[in-house]
């Protein structure tokens, strides 16, 4: 490469221009993208990373990290009211919830500071502007155009409404507008009964608010092991959280007071709630759409970019990664594609990604936590007879007990082979998620895992000894 071409000013200063020409062009610094962009530039590749608003993107500013604080927070009012079982003298007083934001975007200014730390110190070239894929190798941001060897599409994701739902950004909203309210509603209606569904129920639960969640499919979490959403469901009534499962939406009104929605019922009758305010969690959708890639020819399907396992696009040269591609919309699914393509044009020929070895985690209170199949889905594969289950209670961790949480351990297995599918409900298995997903991606029986020493007293005993059951060594179990 020769030298970098100079700029020249009236003061006689000369300023490096900003370079155009890159080994590796990303059109987003969500989690895929940043990934992405900091693994190349590792490599010893040039990169351009295209951003319109902030790095790292929404799991950073508007999904994971801000989120999580609100769970947090509300965490510590779920224990400050219930101190006293712990012979602890505590009042709750109230949530402040501008103390409670103050928190919440401290936590996200820090990682984002961090974050734009890391990518200076690459040496990534960041292009700041609103970027559309122009050519096969081309991106153009602001009428400039600037062009990679390959070029990765990472342009994350959106939150769904449904047809017909306006979204107003204050009775009816989205789970961004809902991280950004300034008081706890009395009473909310939330609509999808997913991951960000149950954890803002949880959250406004825990806060003093009155839920009710709608849910269209039969369960709750309805992606999980239907053991698990059963467990999450008797614990949310126990919460006394509200909740109508196989329960379809019809339509919303805002009020003078708030909103009335109107739901299907069971034989077809229609009945109308009343809350405060509509939180829109219907999952969230591909932010493609106007940014050039169906002209340019890359594939797509409902917005989707469609990709083969080594996350490339039709066209040469131009990969994609994270939400826009069908599958897990998980940051660290985002993540890990990112750093696999990194690899991939580096030439050094990763691994695939198993993407029912990528743990889930819905971080309610209670947490449920998996990875690999639900034993549904391993009957599926392997067949009825197959396949083999054990549930080992939480009942019987030391470590559950001190902490007053309830639940399991679900190991799921091919009769006589390794284990396909772990899963997990109580607070703070999302935890345990890490051991868990080695036992599934690296295929282990029971009689592997069964001798590890696990320490005492942690929840992840409870892995350890749901394995000695299903070895056949069951001793914190009833026989």
């Amino acid at each position: 490469m020769g030298a970098p071409e100079l700029n020249r000013y009236d003061e006689g200063v000369q300023v490096e221009a900003e370079p155009s020409v890159f080994d590796v062009l990303v059109l987003g610094a969500g989690s895929g993208g940043y990934a992405c962009a900091l693994r190349a530039a590792q490599l010893g590749l040039t990169v351009g990373l295209v951003e319109k608003d902030k790095l790292g993107g929404t799991c950073l500013h508007v999904g994971c990290i801000p989120t999580k604080a609100l769970l947090h927070a509300a965490e510590i009012a779920d224990n400050t009211r219930e101190a006293a079982t712990f012979g602890v003298q505590a009042t709750l007083e109230g949530i402040d919830l501008t103390g409670v934001n103050d928190y919440k975007d401290g936590v996200v200014s820090r990682l984002y500071k961090g974050l734009a730390g890391l990518i200076k110190g690459r040496g990534i070239t960041v292009i700041e502007g609103a970027g559309t894929l122009t050519g096969a190798h081309e991106v153009t941001v602001d009428g400039k155009a600037y062009t990679g060897t390959h070029v990765v599409l990472a342009s994350g994701s959106y939150p769904r409404s449904l047809p017909g739902l306006e979204l107003d950004g204050e009775r009816v909203l989205t789970s961004e507008e809902a991280l950004r309210l300034t008081e706890v509603p009395k009473s909310a209606i939330v609509l999808g009964g997913g991951v960000i569904g149950c954890e803002f129920a949880s959250v406004w639960k825990s806060f003093g608010a009155d839920v009710t969640i709608l849910e269209a499919l039969p369960h709750l979490v309805p992606a999980e092991d239907e053991q698990s959403s059963k467990a999450l469901e008797r614990a949310f009534k126990k919460r006394r959280i509200e909740f109508k499962v196989g329960t379809p939406f019809q339509s919303v009104k805002v009020t003078d007071s708030g909103v009335a929605v109107t739901v299907e019922g069971a034989n077809g009758d229609s009945s109308v709630l009343e809350a405060d305010l509509l939180l829109v969690a219907v999952g969230r959708g591909p932010a493609t759409d106007g940014l050039g890639y169906a002209e340019v020819g890359v594939e797509m399907e409902r917005g989707f970019v469609l990709t083969d396992e080594r996350c490339r696009t039709n066209v040469d040269g131009v990969y994609a990664v994270g939400d826009i591609v069908p599958g897990l919309q998980l940051a660290h699914r985002g993540f890990a594609q990112g750093i696999f393509v990194a690899e991939d044009i580096a030439g050094l020929d990763p691994t695939p990604i198993d993407e029912a070895g990528i743990p889930r985690v819905t971080y309610s209170h209670p947490e449920v936590a998996s990875v690999g199949l639900s034993e549904a889905a391993a009957k599926e594969a392997y067949g009825v007879d197959g396949v083999e289950s054990l549930t080992y209670d939480l009942g019987g961790n030391g470590k559950s007990q001190i902490l007053r949480t309830q639940g399991f351990v679900k190991l799921v297995r091919r009769k006589d082979g390794p284990v396909v599918g772990v899963h997990m409900v109580g607070d703070r298995v999302g935890e345990l998620i890490g051991e868990a997903q080695l036992i599934y991606n690296w295929e282990a029986y029971a009689d592997d895992v069964a001798p590890l020493v696990h320490a005492h007293p942690t929840q992840n005993e409870a892995l350890g000894e749901a394995h000695l059951a299903l070895a056949g060594k069951a001793l914190h179990a009833h026989s």
